[in-house]
């Protein structure tokens, strides 16, 4: 059997190729994809080839490239030992943009009634998001900034508002992701304007107490000095969404002066296995994300603006290298 698989084969240039799929050994299965998302910040940087020799990135980003890691699928084969799952069910899984993909049964998801396919794809960019919520460490009534609203900043709206947030402040320079903001994700207050520019405005809507938790969510690494400017005195920074450039990332005398947290959260933090310290493992942190989607507290399906075709791959690309800031939930469909 083979798979429709895209892949970047250089900086700027992808093919979608046809490549062989062995069948699934022991505890795997083989799943037939339906819808796969872009991360779109992530996949972005890897297709220019935007960032530093030396960093993650340039260890991470050999060619051929096969890129994306949230997906949502059809269980069509099962291993020797893979009985969790039935054949003609759907899960959500981690893999590249690809026709179809072996995985560990351990990774699958089941996906709940209620929840589509389309939803269901968004699994990891909800987790990765999910995790750095939780190691911001709210408390109910928290004022929260969160500075970018692409595909992973209304994720972090969405969240903040679950977790009880008074003030949640979106912040970008986009018209439209902020109407997005307001009227799908829950923003309480958005601001068009550089984070640079914004203290002012967010000291009046927190009546001067400022932000306990800001999110820079941009990936722009010029936007990290800029926002330290924005917590209360003792608040925290969450660092959510990488930059192919970290070099550009300056401290300000405000880590020192405010005594602020600055918090990295990456997607390989949570623990595979529970614990007496730490339950909140990927997968339980993902079932909450589905449990979310069901209950009608969450909504992704109204945050996907693009939906492209395989073969279409090229043109999906090119679009957000264009003007990302016009997109925000981009998926692939291959039913």
């Amino acid at each position: 059997m083979d798979s429709l698989t895209i892949t970047f084969t250089g900086k700027s240039h992808l093919e979608l190729r046809s490549l062989p799929v062995d069948e699934p050994g022991p505890g795997e299965v083989l799943v037939a994809t339906q819808f796969s998302l872009i991360s779109t910040g992530t996949e972005l940087i890897c297709y220019l080839r935007n960032f530093e020799e030396g960093t993650h990135w340039d260890m991470w980003v050999r060619y051929p490239f096969f890129p994306g890691y949230s997906n949502a699928g059809i269980v069509v084969a099962r291993g020797q030992g893979a009985d969790r799952f039935e054949e003609g069910q759907l899960v959500a899984y981690r893999a590249g943009h690809r026709q179809y993909a072996v995985v560990p049964e351990s990774t699958l998801l089941a996906v709940p009634p209620g929840v589509t396919a389309r939803e269901a794809s968004w699994i990891a960019l909800a987790k990765i998001v999910q995790n750095g919520v939780r190691r911001a460490e709210h408390v109910m009534g928290d004022d929260v900034a969160v500075v970018g609203q692409g595909i992973l900043g209304q994720l972090v709206v969405q969240y903040a508002r679950l977790m009880g947030a008074r003030n949640i402040i979106a912040i970008d320079l986009a018209a439209q992701r902020l109407e997005y903001s307001a009227e799908i994700s829950g923003a309480t207050h958005t601001l068009q304007m550089p984070v640079d520019e914004a203290l002012p405005k967010v000291a009046s809507l927190t009546s001067n107490a400022m932000p306990d938790v800001v999110y820079d969510v941009t990936g722009f690494p010029a936007v990290f000095a800029s926002a330290l400017k924005l917590p209360r005195k003792f608040g925290t920074l969450v660092l959510l969404g990488d930059t192919g450039t970290p070099s550009g990332q300056q401290l300000s005398s405000d880590v020192i002066i405010k005594g602020l947290k600055i918090v990295g959260a990456h997607d390989s933090h949570p623990p595979n296995e529970p614990s007496d310290w730490n339950h909140w493992t990927s997968q339980r942190i993902s079932e909450l994300f589905f449990t979310y989607l069901a209950r009608g507290q969450m909504n992704v399906k109204d945050l996907i603006t693009h939906t492209y075709k395989p073969r279409q791959a090229q043109e999906a690309y090119d679009m957000l290298d264009r003007d990302r800031t016009s997109a925000l939930g981009v998926v692939f469909d291959w039913t």
